[in-house]
């Protein structure tokens, strides 16, 4: 597992929960790709309020029956790997925000493979 650590990127890809890609969630489809194109791995986290590219607010509503939230869908990887997904999956988003970081691993844990079996 000594692929996984030191100096990687983060890719985050800014998305609302409502938003499709050949009728299935884009969210769905963007986790499927990165693990057909190999990515470490992807992480969706939905948001309780936000303000999104046309400047609307966002928020959880109990009451409301359809509900528009943010997603944030994170990535850790090689960078050329992260821009080559983001190639591949850039016509699926037809509104959103991508960013890239630096980022360092410190540390993966994974109850399958250790320090001796990579």
């Amino acid at each position: 597992m000594k692929r996984y650590l030191g100096r990687k990127k983060v890719m985050r890809i800014y998305l609302d929960n409502n938003d499709t890609h050949d009728g299935k969630p884009l969210w769905q489809h963007l986790v499927h790709q990165a693990k057909a194109q190999g990515l470490a791995g992807a992480t969706v986290f939905k948001g309780a309020a936000g303000m999104g590219v046309h400047s609307d607010i966002h928020t959880f509503e109990i009451w409301s029956l359809a509900q528009k939230l943010p997603l944030v869908i994170e990535m850790i990887d090689e960078e050329e790997k992260l821009r080559a997904f983001l190639v591949q999956c850039d016509g699926a988003i037809a509104e959103g925000l991508v960013t890239l970081h630096d980022v360092e691993v410190i540390t993966y844990k994974h109850t399958k493979f250790n320090e001796n079996n990579p």
